[in-house]
């Protein structure tokens, strides 16, 4: 079997071409006019960024390739799902007015924005996934699954559960509605933390299992809830609808099981349709852009790269970060260097070859990649 094909260049620029001209001549030159994009809607999945963070992509990098989707004939959209966590990006509203905050509004990037699993992170498609040994059926961002092209757009960096977040930490984890996430991080049923519960009743109305009930505080003054596990399926409708985030994900499984059904979700977005993928190693933060603020870049800035693999677009990210120089002033100063990795000196209990080998065994892609230089 050939090898994937994965397209890179520098940073380096020239007075006849711009950082966004060599990033539009990087995707044209991997490919991406191979793909029939006459009418066809195509999702552009990447991270708006978390407010307070400055690492994320600049939407000029959105725009670029919006331009070229649009230039050969496609009707594109920028587009994420709702985060599980409390924070600027939980429900549709603030989503967008975060992503507008960080830039991403259709003036800039000539496109509009979808938040892909509607107005509380409810509106989800449920994707078949026979070959999966661990998710089923994943839980996807409707407007993700509508789409008829899928184009990831990542920001690669460290992250403190996956050892790396890249494409498909952005595919698997990012499309996920916020019950698709509940599953991924956890058992995939919630709980109440009782304290923060005012009893107001809304999570009892949308559980379509009589799984929710209450009980008096034992000062007697209000009610709080309560989730019976043993009728729960885990649907996450309750996560969107609590006004004071009291319906929380259950106890996490191990980093591995997280990676692995985030591989899982992830085979089970870009299969069987035409997919494309970016990715750029600049401000290669220790943790997600999800954080509310950005760390100091550890190394310094690498390249953009283009592939229709994901998983070997992934693996050529991380095999270029661990060439590179660590940079002092960082985390770095502050790490073990004990195993020639700079992922897992940053985050010791991670191992970012799981979701890349899990990946590769889902047949969403393959490790082993030829470098094309442009």
């Amino acid at each position: 079997m050939e090898n994937s094909k994965v397209y890179f260049t520098n940073f380096r620029t020239t007075s006849n071409e711009n950082l966004i001209q060599k990033f539009t001549r990087l995707i044209k030159t991997a490919g991406i006019g191979q793909i029939d994009f006459n009418d066809k809607f195509t999702a552009i999945k990447l991270h708006f960024g978390e407010k307070g963070n400055l690492a994320y992509l600049r939407p000029n990098y959105a725009r670029a390739v919006v331009d070229v989707v649009k230039s050969l004939g496609g009707k594109p959209f920028l587009t994420d799902c709702n985060t599980l966590y409390v924070g600027g990006r939980k429900n549709a509203l603030d989503h967008l007015d975060t992503a507008y905050e960080n830039g991403f509004n259709p003036l800039a990037t000539n496109c509009h924005v979808i938040i892909a699993d509607g107005l509380k992170g409810t509106d989800e498609v449920y994707v078949p996934l026979p070959e999966g040994e661990y998710v089923k059926e994943a839980k996807i961002g409707r407007a993700v699954m509508d789409a008829d092209i899928f184009i990831s757009l990542t920001h690669f960096k460290l992250h403190e559960c996956t050892g790396i977040g890249g494409a498909i930490k952005n595919i698997g984890m990012g499309c996920g509605s916020r019950a698709g996430k509940m599953e991924q991080h956890s058992s995939g049923k919630p709980v109440v933390a009782q304290n923060f519960c005012i009893g107001c009743g809304q999570c009892a109305k949308v559980c379509a299992q009589n799984a929710i009930s209450f009980s008096k505080t034992e000062d007697g003054k209000h009610r709080v809830a309560s989730i019976d596990h043993s009728k729960c399926v885990g649907c996450g409708r309750c996560l969107g609808v609590c006004p004071k985030d009291a319906t929380q994900p259950g106890t996490s499984d191990s980093n591995e099981m997280l990676s692995y059904k985030m591989a899982e979700y992830a085979a089970a977005v870009v299969k069987g349709r035409p997919q494309f993928h970016i990715s750029l190693i600049v401000d290669v933060s220790p943790n997600c852009d999800c954080h509310s603020e950005n760390d100091a870049p550890i190394i310094p800035d690498v390249g953009m790269l283009a592939s229709f693999d994901a998983v070997a677009l992934d693996q050529a990210c991380t095999d270029l970060m661990l060439k590179q120089p660590m940079l002092h002033g960082t985390i770095m100063d502050e790490c073990e260097h004990s195993h020639n990795d700079w992922a897992k000196d940053v985050h010791p209990t991670t191992d970012w070859t799981s979701q890349l080998e899990h990946a590769e065994k889902m047949g969403m892609g393959s490790r082993k990649y030829q470098m094309i230089n442009i």
